[in-house]
């Protein structure tokens, strides 16, 4: 155990003629008083206890007695018990100003020991008390030292500064701060909707981007897919039909595709013979074909895009292809 500075500890301590007179009467009434003397003279201390004797209002020894047994002299002995196991505190809730002019609310909590009974008694009158207040101090200088950000995300840090401030302020009290934990920041309900505000915009920001990413991902995709379909041109038609299927087979409605005119040239040529009509030019016209429950009509139906347009009107037993 490691013993603090106390000015004015000797342990051969002189007490002068009337001290040593006094010594002497307690002497003889123990001796007198034996074995009655012993209950008040023979002292009992716990294990996380230390005892610090004053002999005629001087420390007796720097050491503290303990633990165990130890004898008092009768009249001329007092002794102080100092608990030495950890004591925690809560330091009230501070109201404090941060370095970007933010007001908040903080507590934390403080951990520590008193490691030099004889000092914690002779130095200070009260250590737990006192270790209590300048914590509290501790806390409003440290915070007032750091922004908002830095209290919210770097409290660790917060928490090992205090501790080694607190530690070295309460070496001479006797007292070792083992732990200091910052338990709750609070905020202003205008703070907290300002900053829910800007969290909101930079996740809808983010959100924007990776849009814009799978965008871009897409039609690089797209575009490779019309070059494999641009080399095979059957293939897509084999691509329209695989979508009117998939379509079909939800639900029933029309549905307008393109045809190549290559597959209506003939027909076309072949009706305007019959009527007596002058040929159709090999462009082609848009025919309308009507499929209603398995029977088709065709008419020609003009259309401004200028390709050949086929309707088809699904019955409620849609059609396969």
């Amino acid at each position: 155990m490691t013993n603090g500075n106390v000015d004015g500890i000797h342990d051969n301590a002189s007490y002068g003629v009337c001290g040593y007179f006094l010594l002497g009467f307690s002497a003889l009434s123990l001796i007198l008083f034996f074995p009655f003397s012993l209950f008040w003279s023979i002292k009992i201390v716990q294990e996380y206890e230390r005892s610090v004797i004053f002999r005629l209002g001087r420390i007796k020894s720097s050491k503290a007695q303990g633990p165990g047994l130890f004898f008092l002299m009768p009249c001329v002995d007092t002794f102080i018990k100092v608990d030495l196991r950890t004591f925690n505190f809560n330091i009230p809730p501070q109201e404090i100003l941060t370095k970007d002019s933010v007001t908040v609310v903080v507590d934390a909590v403080i951990y520590a020991r008193i490691y030099d009974a004889t000092v914690a008694t002779v130095n200070i009158k009260d250590a737990r008390a006192s270790t209590c207040l300048l914590g509290a101090t501790t806390l409003r200088t440290m915070l007032g030292t750091v922004g908002l950000s830095e209290v919210l995300s770097d409290r660790e840090r917060i928490d090992r500064d205090m501790q080694r401030t607190l530690d070295a302020a309460t070496h001479n009290w006797g007292v070792k701060v083992e732990r200091v934990e910052i338990k709750d920041v609070r905020l202003p309900v205008q703070m907290q909707r300002a900053m829910a505000a800007e969290a909101e915009s930079h996740r809808m920001a983010r959100a924007k981007v990776i849009s814009a990413e799978g965008e871009m991902k897409a039609s690089r995709c797209i575009k490779e897919a019309a070059d494999v379909l641009r080399e095979a041109p059957a293939s897509i038609q084999l691509r329209y039909l695989q979508t009117l299927h998939s379509i079909a087979e939800e639900q029933n409605h029309t549905i307008i595709f393109p045809l190549p005119p290559s597959l209506f040239s003939g027909f076309q040529a072949g009706v305007a013979k019959l009527l007596g009509a002058a040929p159709v030019e090999e462009s082609g016209v848009p025919v309308e074909a009507s499929v209603d429950g398995g029977n088709a009509q065709g008419r020609p139906v003009m259309h401004s895009g200028g390709g050949p347009l086929v309707s088809i009107e699904e019955s409620q037993t849609s059609t396969m292809f």
